[in-house]
């Protein structure tokens, strides 16, 4: 081979592997990482940086058990907690997609038992999958009988249905935030019945299997994992010594908390957020799907800062808004978070207690900093497909006098008015020629729109939902 040839294939191999700019920073997320460990007290965390599909930084700090000196690390096991609740509301909006079911169904149509439910609000029915998912319908927090300062929790829905009569709701749907372990726990229930079989199995069927995240799990861990789980410890309170957290019942949490998991296998469903894929490519979310999951749906504080979506819940900071869950357990406070657009996340795990979001969040917005900073990727466009390159152009509305301009951008026809920067409809063709719905996202979503042509098939106007355009031609054309 040709020495020049040669250089040049290894030349672009290496530009093939380049590596994230949020990679160059690691020092820096050490640094934050280290200090809040030292600042809060800690026994250690488990961290790391996503970008786009790898994990391009991780690190453990400190000890994941201090009586042996066991460092921490991004393979060591942490409860995740209310993480969980990601993988739930996942397998539900796979079922959704498959057909056998539908977000706003009553929860008592999988569940007759909460027929005995006290509704104080209305009827039963009223609980339905998609108020479960976003924590807006009403029902209490926990089972019946909770005391965390007990360690008393029904973590079997079977149990749990047979007190039906001891379950109420206690504020009206749609009224406020009104987190729910119970709610999480019953949708857990639903996926079992409806996909004939186990949480678990369809947990693992569904999610972790194709995600090859071989190291997460529900209680009891495979003995093979144990040695890598790490020690949740109490709050400091006037001494430096720490106390391990209480022992619970082993299957304490399911659906609504339940997991063990790590920084690696994270990483995998933080990836999977991006694309709706498996390694390999298997299809786990459609995109409208993950789209749908990560819309924010209402506002939960009165300064705009929270907001609630199915199974994710969003956080405004510093104008940028990271999707997340956080999870607290006896002894682990964990938290995942990311940013679709420039497909960036953070994984927190404690094995004690601070404000794990906070530092994620740092972690977070550190490498989505480095991300933008860095030269952008400057790709080749799509071509225009041929059948649709006389519709493209200028077109005019005479009741109003506007001028719209449809474009080819990204892949999409695009609508742009150049007197609102922010209404910019994309069309989706369908079986019929000349004729697109309207994407998702606009007040015209749904609707159709229809390229009209005249008895020599020049496009002359189109019909966009409910107001015509006429299509402008050069002079002398």
């Amino acid at each position: 081979m040709c020495p020049r040839v040669k250089q040049g294939r290894q030349a672009a191999g290496r530009f093939a592997r380049m590596p994230s700019p949020a990679a160059a920073i690691g020092k820096k997320y050490e640094a934050l990482a280290a200090q809040f460990v030292k600042e809060h007290r800690l026994p250690g965390a488990a961290v790391g940086v996503v970008h786009e599909g790898s994990l391009v930084w991780s690190k453990g700090i400190g000890f994941a058990d201090v009586a042996k000196r066991r460092a921490a690390s991004p393979q060591g096991l942490y409860r995740i907690a209310s993480i969980t609740k990601t993988f739930t509301a996942a397998l539900v909006m796979q079922l959704r997609d498959e057909g056998k079911l539908t977000l706003d169904d009553p929860v008592v149509q999988y569940l007759p038992e909460l027929k005995k439910v006290k509704s104080a609000f209305g009827p039963v029915e009223g609980v339905t999958l998609r108020r479960l998912l976003s924590h807006e319908s009403g029902l209490q927090s926990e089972p019946p009988g909770t005391d965390w300062s007990l360690v008393r929790y029904e973590n079997e829905a079977a149990k749990n249905l047979a007190r039906a009569k001891e379950i109420a709701t206690t504020v009206p749907p749609n009224s406020q935030w009104k987190y729910s372990n119970l709610g999480y726990q019953l949708l857990g229930e639903v996926v079992a019945r409806v996909s004939g079989g186990s949480y678990k199995g369809a947990l693992m069927k569904r999610l972790l299997t194709p995600l090859r995240m071989s190291a997460t799990g529900l209680d009891p861990v495979p003995a093979r994992l144990r040695a890598r789980q790490a020690i949740g410890y109490e709050p400091r309170f006037l001494s430096d010594e720490l106390e391990p957290a209480p022992k619970e019942d082993a299957k304490i949490f399911t659906a609504e908390g339940g997991l063990w998991s790590c920084v690696e296998d994270l990483q995998r469903w933080l990836s999977c957020q991006f694309t709706g894929k498996a390694p390999g490519g298997k299809v786990l979310l459609a995109e409208e799907t993950l789209a749908e999951m990560h819309k924010p749906r209402y506002i939960v504080d009165d300064a705009w800062t929270r907001a609630w979506a199915i199974g994710w819940y969003a956080v405004r900071k510093d104008d940028v808004i990271w999707r997340m869950h956080s999870g607290g357990h006896y002894g682990f406070i964990t938290n995942a978070c990311f940013e679709p657009e420039e497909k960036v996340g953070a994984i927190t795990l404690l094995n004690g207690f601070a404000n794990a979001t906070a530092l994620n969040l740092e972690l977070a917005a550190a490498a989505r900093e480095a991300v933008r900073e860095a030269a952008p990727k400057v790709e080749a466009p799509k071509p225009l497909p041929e059948e649709w390159r006389d519709l493209v152009g200028i077109y005019l509305t005479p009741h109003w006098g506007s001028i719209t301009r449809i474009e080819w951008r990204d892949g999409k026809l695009t609508v742009i008015d150049p007197d609102d920067a922010t209404w910019k409809p994309t069309l989706a063709p369908t079986d019929e020629p000349d004729v697109f719905r309207i994407e998702k996202g606009y007040r015209e979503s749904g609707e159709l729109v229809r390229f009209q042509r005249d008895e020599k098939g020049r496009v002359v106007a189109v019909v966009m939902a409910v107001a015509t355009m006429e299509r402008l031609e050069p002079v002398g054309s």
